[in-house]
This record gives C-alpha cells, sequence and structure tokens, in this order.
C-alpha cells in the first residue's frame, strides 16, 4: 500500500522579497446612481416645463353678421403659393375703384398695417387704433405657412381684432382671375 505523507512542505522565502498582497477591486456605484437620478429628475422636470403653447382664439357667436365701418376694416386676401393681396372698406368700393393691393412679404404687410394704425391714431374715430379689425381671407389654394405668417403679424403688430373667415364668391373670382 501507498503511504500518504501528512508532512507540510515549508517554502524558502527569499531575504527581503515580500509577495504583493491583492486586494479585492470594490467600485462604489453610490455617485453613479446619484448622477442617475439627477439625470432623469432633470428631464422630467424641462418636459413638463416646456409644454406646447397655441394662439388664443375668439370665436364669434353664431348670428347674424355684424358691420364693421369702412374706416377700420382692413382686409388680407390668400392666394396661392405667395400671392397676397390687400384692401381697406369694402370689397365693392375696393374693386370698383381698384385699390386692391398686392403684397410682396409679410415685412410688406407690417408696414402697411403699422401705416394704417399711424393713420387711425391721426383719424381717431370711436376706438382708435384700437378699432382696426383685420380680416384674413384664405382661398382654397392659400397655405396654411401663409395664414400662420399673417396671424404672426397680428401679434407682431398688436392687432387686437382680427378674424380669418371665408372670402365671398366674388373675391374668389376675383382671386383665381389675379394669380
Amino acid at each position: 500500500m501507498a503511504t500518504i505523507d501528512n508532512e507540510v512542505t515549508v517554502q524558502r522565502q527569499r531575504a527581503g522579497v515580500r509577495r504583493p498582497v491583492k486586494h479585492q477591486l470594490r467600485i462604489d456605484m453610490t455617485p453613479m446612481v446619484d448622477l442617475g437620478f439627477l439625470l432623469i429628475s432633470f428631464f422630467v422636470i424641462t418636459t413638463e416645463l416646456s409644454k406646447p403653447t397655441a394662439m388664443p382664439l375668439a370665436m364669434p357667436k353664431d348670428g347674424g353678421d355684424s358691420e364693421l365701418g369702412n374706416t377700420y376694416a382692413f382686409t388680407v386676401l390668400l392666394g396661392n403659393e405667395e400671392k397676397v393681396w390687400f384692401y381697406y372698406g369694402n370689397w365693392a368700393d375696393a374693386v370698383s375703384k381698384a385699390e386692391v393691393y398686392p403684397l410682396n412679404s409679410t415685412t410688406e404687410l407690417r408696414h402697411k398695417i403699422q401705416e394704417r394704425q399711424q393713420w387711425l391714431d391721426i383719424h381717431p374715430g370711436k376706438e382708435g387704433r384700437e378699432g382696426l379689425m383685420v380680416l384674413v381671407k384664405s382661398s382654397p389654394e392659400a397655405s396654411y405657412k401663409q395664414v400662420v405668417d399673417v396671424l404672426d403679424e397680428m401679434t407682431i403688430n398688436q392687432v387686437k381684432k382680427y378674424a380669418v373667415i371665408k372670402p365671398a364668391l366674388s373675391e374668389l373670382e376675383w382671386i383665381k382671375t389675379n394669380q
């Protein structure tokens, strides 16, 4: 039979040489977790604060048409693409006197609105500048961008009264012939 040797072998160590002590690697994840929660809370708060806003829109009550004085009426006609016209007062008077004017850009529209506001300041009626009523009449060919650009001009020029309405048949025919 084989004998089992229970003797412990002693290894000789060299003088002055120590074995390196291996420590277990420990990573503290607390700062990483804190940073994660800070980022999550930041994004949750910013998405709550940046909710989309819409323009306030006041709609008239159903019923008959209300009269608007020719002094305060400023009408913008929107055709296809970039075709825009304006006139003051009544449509029949503006067409008969050939006073339907083209606009080349929204900045030109801004200047015309400001001119009309200044004219109303010089020739005050019941309401003065506050009485200016801009009627936006868009044809079916008009783009959404055109309507939004015109409504932006109302906000820029601080026009208190404006409406987006359907054009009359005579206005639609005129737009089609002048495009």
